[in-house]
């Protein structure tokens, strides 16, 4: 997949205004779920703002923990971030800096449908885990099981048909259980296991789920930037209507992402 205009992944505080606060919710509920052995050597491919680099130095007791992102503003703040003994660097997640068999576990957080070919990142983490070693990864449902963003390309289709063609629901078929579970094998990855992972979204009012669409990171906000202010503005009214605001203000939503893992075979099956 070519990489749209609108894919801005750069500043580090618009990102987590935006997805960061509910992707490290998710990442404690990830890592919990592969239940690993404390003492492992960690690789966080796309690493971002570091909600599972940070989740994984915490919890897990790791030998080493390193974070790759190609955003230097979100190494950045990924550094001011984490807690020791995570360290990260500025690569390529298609071109992984590891030798082979150089850690245990390789993981990605919400990235994977964003690399140019997601399955060529699985075969390079793959690579770069030792025989028995786990590649994970996991990506938001955006076709059904993330509320805010159907709500805003449902909202944004009405104001503007055209912006469904940018609905990311459309465009990233493989975030679900099936073409997750193809990518794993195709990659020689072995019991494969897929599950969905369920968080609260609760904005404190419609600002606070409103403005970060305003803040150009990500496709939804890179979209909302490229409107005439008075199209911006019948888009935010009608996803105002949209939303069910609690008594006190709030807005309660949920998101789903879907979690896999597999490892790779402790010999060669050929």
């Amino acid at each position: 997949m070519k990489e749209q205009r609108f894919d801005v992944w750069a500043a580090g505080d618009a990102y987590q205004r935006y997805m960061g606060r509910w992707s490290r919710l998710v990442a404690d509920e990830f890592v919990a779920w592969l239940d690993c052995a404390d003492g492992l050597r960690w690789l966080d491919v796309g690493c971002g703002t570091a909600a599972l680099t940070a989740t994984v130095a915490a919890r897990c007791r790791p030998r080493t923990v390193v974070g790759l992102d190609g955003s230097a503003a979100f190494v950045a703040t990924a550094r001011a971030a984490a807690p020791a003994p995570a360290c990260f660097v500025v690569a390529d997640g298609m071109a992984l800096p590891v030798r082979d068999a150089g850690c245990d576990v390789a993981v990605s957080g919400l990235v994977l449908n964003f690399l140019p070919a997601p399955g060529a990142a699985v075969a390079e983490a793959s690579r770069v885990v030792g025989p028995g070693g786990l590649v994970a990864a996991y990506v938001w449902d955006y076709a059904e099981g993330m509320a805010l963003l159907r709500h805003f390309w449902e909202a944004a289709s009405a104001v503007d048909p055209a912006a469904a063609s940018m609905d990311e629901g459309r465009r990233f078929p493989m975030c679900r259980p099936e073409p997750l579970r193809a990518l794993w094998a195709e990659a020689g990855l072995v019991d494969v296991t897929v599950a969905p992972i369920e968080v609260a979204t609760v904005f404190s009012g419609f600002a606070d789920l409103w403005e970060p669409f305003t803040a150009g990171q990500g496709p939804a906000p890179g979209y909302v930037a490229d409107l005439t202010a008075p199209t911006r503005d019948r888009l935010r009214d009608t996803l105002r209507d949209t939303v069910l605001t609690r008594p006190d203000g709030s807005i309660a939503l949920t998101a789903r992402a879907w979690a896999v893992q597999g490892r790779k075979p402790v010999r060669d099956r050929t």
